[in-house]
């Protein structure tokens, strides 16, 4: 509690006259950090003082429990240098002073959309003395102890990221801007979030296999719970066999991914008129469009993956045993059965996913942002979990018409039909809520999945040097 009490009592109330220039600076909020006057910031009581405020502090470089004043003062000018270089690329007029306007239009610059209001809200956050104005030491007092560098991390807070995979294949691709592009950066975060899915994926396979089988076996007179079927894979092919189909299900996310972003940026490019900015709607149709060109790559490996996760055991062995079959007994038009519910679905997903998250961290900021413009991860986790949620809600039922259809060779000649007699067929037989079998075990893998995926992707960019 010492450190809170005079990290608040030196910046907040000494900000406008500490120079961040001067080492006797440096040197004064050294020892006032010190409470113990051995020399040396001790790490525990530091952090457990930021963590109070809200703010994180990790740059112990030699691992010894504490900072002493080299280090102190070397992280300060750096991290100082950064801020700067990024306060006089958010004041477009070069007048010492960051306004909501220019906070809008740097975002714009970085693809990003946000009305005068969430501007406002943002400059809000920092602005101490309520001119409605940011200056230099006001902006410096913000992010001094924060361990986001640049505006690119920080607007990261504010986008909704695709990273947090629950195993659907039809969200928007992720979005890099042209810094991160040039420099390289874009890959390391596609590499770290293809790993945070393949992890995923493989924590909750179990969850999925479940919902396949209750997507094609389950019916009125034929009922699958949950706990019936994991009990009924185990008992026909062990423990493992819960696993079964996994292998394609995290070989396919890396192709996948790739051929996503890559279209993504070209369908930008077609969408965009030269020299204007990228709107709401275009980047929403590029996306969409970038889904549908991945998907219609990869949809191949999704039938095997359909077949080899309902196949018994010894039925295949291995994916390319099961292409193999495919193609030798019902030919090539097989590998894309199912294609077109799952094409119409990637629009309702696509969209009322970004349409839920954006409208519910809007709602949180506007209420509950009092003094900071960063949600916090718990909230974005969660604005991601209900949005996804709320996509799989809409689209769910085009997903079971895609599933079944990509198993039609394993069920009889009666249900062999399209996607409309298919439809007509269940709703016939059990009704509405016949589309929505296996919602259950789908929705329960929402939670784990976004949460390993998070955990993952950072462990991942710390990893591969995109975060320190």
């Amino acid at each position: 509690m010492h450190s809170t009490f005079f990290i608040k009592g030196l910046i907040l109330t000494h900000s406008r006259c500490w120079d961040p220039d001067s080492e006797s600076s440096y040197q004064d909020l050294f020892d006032k950090l010190d409470t113990n006057k051995d020399g040396k910031v001790d790490i525990a009581e530091l952090r457990a003082g930021l963590t109070a405020m809200g703010i994180s502090f990790r740059k112990d470089k030699n691992k010894d429990g504490g900072l002493d004043f080299n280090e102190f003062s070397k992280y300060l000018k750096e991290h100082e240098k950064k801020l700067r270089l990024t306060f006089k690329s958010l004041d477009k007029n070069n007048d010492g002073c960051i306004d909501a306007s220019e906070i809008q239009q740097s975002l714009e610059e970085l693809g990003m959309e946000i009305t005068q209001e969430e501007a406002q809200t943002i400059l809000q956050s920092m602005d101490i003395d309520g001119s409605m104005m940011v200056d230099w030491n006001e902006w410096r007092q913000h992010f001094l102890f924060n361990p986001a560098h640049n505006l690119n991390e920080i607007i990261r807070y504010w986008k909704h990221t695709s990273v947090l995979d629950i195993g659907e294949s039809i969200a928007i691709p992720d979005e890099f801007t042209e810094e991160e592009k040039t420099s390289g950066g874009w890959w390391k975060q596609l590499a770290a979030g293809a790993m945070a899915g393949a992890v995923s994926r493989t924590g909750t396979a179990p969850l999925d296999r479940v919902k396949v089988f209750m997507q094609v076996h389950s019916s009125k007179t034929n009922r699958i719970t949950l706990l019936g079927g994991l009990k009924q894979m185990i008992k026909e092919g062990g423990v493992t066999s819960l696993w079964r189909g996994n292998g394609i299900n995290v070989i396919k996310i890396a192709p996948e991914t790739a051929i996503k972003f890559m279209a993504y940026e070209q369908f930008k490019k077609l969408l965009t008129p030269e020299g204007e900015k990228v709107q709401t709607y275009q980047r929403f149709m590029a996306g969409s469009l970038a889904g549908a060109t991945a998907q219609t790559s990869i949809y191949p490996m999704e039938v095997m993956k359909t077949r080899l996760t309902l196949g018994k055991t010894g039925q295949y062995n291995g994916m390319l045993d099961c292409g193999k079959k495919i193609l030798r007994t019902e030919g090539m038009k097989a590998f894309y059965k199912g294609y077109t519910p799952n094409m119409i679905g990637i629009i309702p997903y696509a969209g009322i996913d970004l349409a839920v998250y954006e409208s519910l961290k809007n709602a949180w900021l506007s209420h509950y942002a009092k003094d900071t413009a960063n949600p916090g991860i718990l909230v974005l986790l969660g604005c991601g979990t209900i949005s996804s949620t709320c996509g799989q809600l809409a689209s769910y039922p085009l997903a079971l018409l895609r599933t079944r259809m990509q198993a039609q060779a394993t069920l009889d000649a009666s249900d062999k039909s399209t996607m409309t007699g298919l439809a007509k067929g269940i709703m016939a037989k059990e009704g509405f809520f016949g589309l929505y079998r296996g919602i259950l075990p789908n929705f329960m893998k929402v939670i784990p999945a976004v949460s390993i995926s998070y955990v993952v992707y950072e462990y991942m960019k710390t990893g591969l040097g995109i975060s320190k």
